[in-house]
């Protein structure tokens, strides 16, 4: 079922639904993102794409194409974990530990190059730090964070399921 055609599309429309919740939140809620939210909403969007190409192109499973999807995907939620973890610390962070404000992304793509810019969006800001929604009592990166979290546990599993290691040691 989890490698099927319906599935990888399913899942392709969840990123699409997120990407539309991210979207709601700011020009209906007039929530501004902070760059770690953009950074995230790349990373759901990447994966998505993962998700739709593996849908539509259908490989076998075991086949070199299906490998390559699933590593693709596994790479995009990991780092996408990586993002939502840094943010959901940044959120958990006690007051006087938060970092100070620093520009917006737009100056920061103007005026930086680009591993420069990841480096000071990585390292976040006090915008950043800021919980405006939550759901259960956890932030939406929290929540980002536990969705790629699972989709990276679905993802290592279809990998490595039909993994077969070699049990003649010697000779």
């Amino acid at each position: 079922m989890f490698e099927s055609r319906g599935f990888n599309l399913f899942m392709a429309f969840v990123c699409h639904q997120l990407l539309i919740a991210a979207f709601y939140f700011q020009y209906v809620e007039g929530m501004e993102p902070c760059p770690l939210c953009i950074f995230q909403r790349v990373a759901v969007f990447s994966l998505g794409v993962w998700f739709l190409l593996h849908g539509l192109h259908k490989p076998l499973a075991g086949s070199r194409w299906h490998k390559l999807y699933n590593i693709g995907g596994l790479i995009t939620t990991m780092v996408g974990a990586g993002i939502a973890g840094r943010h959901a610390y940044l959120q958990n962070l006690p007051a006087d530990e938060v970092p100070a404000c620093g520009p917006s992304l737009d100056y920061l793509v103007d005026m930086l190059p680009f591993m420069d810019v990841l480096d000071v969006v990585l390292k976040g800001s006090g915008e950043c730090a800021k919980v405006s929604w939550d759901l259960l009592g956890l932030s939406m990166p929290a929540w980002l964070l536990l969705f790629f979290v699972a989709t990276m546990l679905l993802l290592t599993w279809r990998l490595f399921r039909n993994f077969k290691p070699n049990r003649r040691i010697f000779g």
